[in-house]
This record gives structure tokens, C-alpha cells and sequence, in this order.
């Protein structure tokens, strides 16, 4: 459960990296091949940077659903856990006839 919390902090980190070096109006990190544009290396660059920020955002959402599906079934058995020990802690007693309740050191009559 803590190694997934780290590796989701971490594709945070990287995920917030790709998104500021990208530039909404074609700059960004690919401004800075400018002399390359004849061999395609500002596309090539603008291609990487949305690829992985697509990736990083599907790892991300994988990972935060695998972590809350282990996080409710482990909270469930604590729960289910809990129930069956009040239950068992209140099969031997008994409500008496007229809904009152016993005073204490005194039983329920049984039936």
C-alpha cells in the first residue's frame, strides 16, 4: 500500500514536469529545437512530451483505483471483523419481557 502511494507521488512529479515544459501555443520545450525544424525535431519533441503525459495520466488513474479497491476491502474485513465480535459479545444476553433493563449484577430470565 505505501510502495503504490510513493510510485503515484512520483508520476505526480513527473506528470506536473511534462505539462510545464509543454507550451499551448507550440513553444515549450520544442521552441528550444527551433534550427531543427527541417529534420522534424519540434514535432518529434511535441509528439514525446503529449505521449507521455497521456501515459503518466493513465498510469496515475490505474494506479489511484488499485489503490482505493485494496484501500475499502482491507477497511471491510476491520469492519466485518468488528461486527462479529459485538455479536458474539451479545448472544448470551437477553431482553427482558417488559423492555426494561437489568440492573446491573442481574441477568435476563431465560426462556
Amino acid at each position: 500500500m505505501v510502495a503504490i502511494s510513493i510510485i503515484i507521488l512520483i508520476i505526480c512529479a513527473l506528470l506536473a514536469l511534462v505539462v510545464l515544459a509543454q507550451n499551448p501555443k507550440g513553444g515549450g520545450l520544442a521552441a528550444g529545437f527551433t534550427g531543427a525544424q527541417q529534420i522534424g525535431g519540434v514535432q518529434r519533441t511535441a509528439d514525446f512530451l503529449e505521449k507521455g503525459t497521456w501515459t503518466l495520466a493513465t498510469a496515475l488513474m490505474v494506479l489511484c483505483l488499485v489503490s482505493a479497491g485494496l484501500q475499502d476491502s482491507g477497511e471491510n474485513v476491520v469492519i466485518e471483523d468488528e461486527l462479529d465480535g459485538a455479536i458474539e459479545s451479545t448472544e448470551g444476553t437477553s431482553v427482558p419481557e417488559d423492555g426494561g433493563v437489568p440492573a446491573e449484577g442481574e441477568s435476563a430470565p431465560a426462556e
